[in-house]
């Protein structure tokens, strides 16, 4: 197989003010379809950049948290890509992207030729080409462009971008990924490039929260003091920036999802698939995968993706560290 090269990093410098579209001569108006965590953050990074921004999501509530940070929002994919020129799919998985793009009121009934869909959420390489493909017959062009950096980044559009298409979608692109993302990594001019790279963040994202609760269920198990571990790790060569970023969560017993295990569920059971297409052992990832659905299973699933420690605290017998306000009046 052929080596892929990156082709292309572009990175932003922080600025005291990043410049608004309206600085800009073109100005696309710009729907996102998925107001979840990442979405919302995004589709509000947008809108504070000057951007006209179209929102939707099957939920009420989070349209409604949109339009109470100024944004607005349409009833169905076919009726936001009816006014926009650039649209963003940050939804949950392939079966979603399916349904925004392809079903009953998709966005390809209504989205005008030469209009362009940046594709953000986590899908298979080879899922990417064909909605490239099908996306094609309908005159329309797809940048394959997953994301990675968390709520917060979305919110302050600080996110990392991996991207692959054509230098057309790249040119139409330029103004939205130039408002939501601090660094867009241009990987190569055919769709499936960014979703591969993804695969490969996804993976060690995944093997590192996992690590990390077994790191502190081994500690807590051996009668350390929970908080000491994460102290001397963080200030050891053993650090990760998951350990980092999620341990917390377990140190505060707060479990509320910012990534859920069920994201992880989905995320490595891509990578096992994809390794199984190119006849490719992923050993490490599959051990973290049977732990995140081992707390799917436990009822975990829409738990912060850090509850993947809980599988231990089942079977190990261990005492977590409960919330603040637990047993509180």
């Amino acid at each position: 197989m052929r080596a892929l090269h990156l082709a292309h990093v572009a990175t932003r410098p922080r600025e005291p003010r990043r410049p608004t579209v309206s600085d800009s001569t073109t100005t696309p108006r710009v729907g996102v379809i998925g107001l979840g965590a990442m979405g919302l953050g995004t589709a509000t990074a947008l809108h504070e950049r000057g951007l006209p921004v179209v929102g939707c999501d099957i939920a009420e509530s989070a349209c409604r948290a949109f339009e109470r940070v100024g944004g607005r929002c349409a009833g169905s994919p076919d009726e936001l890509a009816a006014e926009c020129d650039v649209v963003l799919t940050i939804v949950v998985n392939a079966e979603q992207v399916e349904r925004v793009l392809f079903g009953e009121r998709g966005l390809v009934d209504r989205f005008k030729p030469g209009g362009l869909l940046i594709q953000c959420a986590t899908v298979a390489p080879s899922l990417a080409k064909r909605l490239a493909e099908r996306l094609a017959a309908h005159g329309i062009e797809m940048l394959d462009a997953p994301i990675s950096g968390g709520a917060a980044k979305a919110r302050s559009g600080k996110l990392s971008v991996m991207a692959s298409g054509r230098e057309t979608a790249f040119a139409k692109a330029g103004p939205v990924l130039d408002a939501m993302a601090a660094s867009v990594y241009r990987l190569g001019d055919a769709p499936g490039v960014g979703s591969s790279m993804k695969l490969v963040n996804q993976l060690l994202a995944g093997v590192h929260i996992a690590a990390a609760a077994e790191a502190m269920a081994l500690g807590i198990r051996m009668g350390l003091d929970p908080q000491t571990v994460f102290d001397v790790i963080t200030h050891s060569a053993g650090n990760s920036w998951m350990f980092e970023n999620r341990v917390p969560h377990i140190l505060a017993g707060d479990y509320t999802p910012l990534s859920a295990v069920d994201i992880f569920v989905k995320d490595l059971n891509i990578v096992h698939e994809t390794g199984r297409e190119l006849a490719m052992t992923t050993p490490i990832a599959a051990s973290a995968l049977q732990q995140f659905t081992a707390a799917k299973g436990a009822g975990f699933g829409r738990e912060d993706d850090a509850a993947v420690i809980k599988v231990y605290q089942r079977l190990g017998g261990i005492a977590l560290p409960e919330a603040a306000n637990d047993g509180g009046v």
